[in-house]
């Protein structure tokens, strides 16, 4: 699952003061972003002079864009504050929605001087807490993300916001087992009509046990998700995963078709090539790759990008390594988290920058995290330096994880000793 911001849109603090109204035979097809988006249309059509109707509305549209990832629904939740703060300016709950919407656009800088400003306005409101903590997330500001994490959960125990920003903390801390543990709380927790949250956090869980290679369980959490909000995006990519590690590529391109006919973005398009690769169907990848670079080209200077697929395009696939650092260097500038770490660490190493790379892999390394796929990469770049032993400890941390980026550590790892062994 793509590591930016998948917010957990639960509504906690942003919703009470909106009015719900209950839900007839008709809503019941519904989904509960299209409901909220309904029932918010209506306080509009009822009151045009309701900021708190506008508000409504803004929050729906901007949990219906996390519900089909389309960020269309996020300008339309522009548009809605727009209206409220034309009728009521700098009301506060349209302040936070704003910041809501900078988050999902990924406007993270921006998103957390807002969420700082009005912290200082309301430092009891537990959801800006939850905005500081993604924000810092993202930029790769490990530790204000933890304090505004601990400050969600000191002011209101158990809410389910910060048990699940809790758990993706632990997740980058290296802690899978208290992830998974934090994320069964939220679950049990969540209302049952809430389905598309239910399902986000099961799919959460499938991709828990997918990094630790308990691939039968996660393969039961994908599904559970799919058949709570069958056609969920997130569950289809998680699945297609499970697939792909079964060596069931064929079974792994359907899926990732469905998620990129249901999600049309960049980076679905990039793991649907990397999968019909694996699958043999050469011209079919051929074809996905050179569309996924023609659309990531297009977005790559804006804070909603796929820059990190497109450095792996260039570093592992295009050959072209001086565009992989470039794109990288562009990325570095904006954000620090692991993952942008573990880009730009790629590129310089196929540069040949070696002991840079292998400075900023250790940086990210050092937050904790538990990934096969920057293990293997650590491993290849400690390789690279001649650092024999530290290279057979992070492929074989890579190894044993027997996740996705495993095998390719294990034959590197091969390969390792076999250069040993016959020196």
């Amino acid at each position: 699952m793509k590591r930016i911001v998948s917010l957990l849109l639960l509504v906690l603090g942003l919703t009470a003061t909106f009015a719900q109204t209950p839900s007839t035979s008709a809503d019941a097809k519904l989904s509960p972003a299209e409901r909220s988006m309904a029932q918010a249309r209506k306080l509009v059509a009822k009151n045009p002079s309701d900021f708190e109707a506008y508000n409504a509305l803004a929050l729906a549209l901007s949990r219906r864009a996390r519900e089909t990832s389309d960020v269309t629904f996020y300008a339309q939740g522009e548009e809605a504050l727009q209206k409220s703060f034309a009728i009521a300016p700098g009301n506060l709950d349209g302040q936070r929605i704003r910041v809501w919407l900078l988050l999902g656009k990924h406007e993270f800088a921006a998103a957390l001087e807002a969420a700082k400003t009005l912290n200082k306005k309301m430092p009891d409101d537990v959801m800006l807490y939850g905005f500081l903590t993604d924000a810092n997330v993202e930029l790769g500001n490990y530790k204000d993300a933890e304090t505004a994490a601990q400050w969600m959960l000191d002011l209101r125990a158990g809410n389910m916001p910060g048990i699940t920003r809790a758990a993706y903390l632990r997740e980058l801390f290296g802690d899978i087992d208290g992830s998974l543990e934090l994320m069964n709380m939220a679950y049990q927790s969540n209302p049952p009509s809430e389905v598309e949250d239910g399902a986000w956090i099961v799919t959460q869980m499938a991709h828990l046990n997918l990094t630790i290679g308990k691939i039968e369980q996660a393969e039961k959490l994908a599904q559970q998700a799919l058949a709570m909000f069958p056609g969920y995006h997130y569950a289809l990519g998680n699945l297609a995963r499970v697939r792909i590690q079964q060596k069931r590529y064929d079974e792994a391109v359907d899926l990732l078709k469905q998620r990129y006919q249901a999600a049309p973005h960049a980076e679905n398009l990039f793991d649907l090539a990397q999968t019909l690769q694996l699958a043999g169907r050469k011209d079919e990848a051929q074809n996905a790759f050179a569309e996924f670079e023609r659309k990531s080209l297009l977005e790559t200077n804006r804070a909603d990008n796929s820059n990190h697929e497109l450095i792996f395009y260039y570093a592992d696939y295009a050959n072209q390594p001086a565009k992989a650092l470039e794109v990288a260097k562009r990325e570095y500038a904006r954000r620090h988290d692991v993952f942008t770490l573990d880009c730009y660490a790629w590129a310089l190493h196929v540069n040949g920058e070696n002991q840079e790379a292998l400075k900023q892999m250790g940086t990210a390394l050092a937050v904790g995290i538990r990934d096969a796929k920057l293990f293997r990469h650590a491993g290849e770049i400690a390789l690279a330096t001649g650092d024999h032993v530290a290279a057979e400890r992070y492929l074989q941390q890579s190894a044993e994880l027997n996740a996705l980026g495993s095998e390719e550590a294990r034959i590197a790892l091969a390969g390792l000793s076999q250069s040993v062994s016959a020196r």
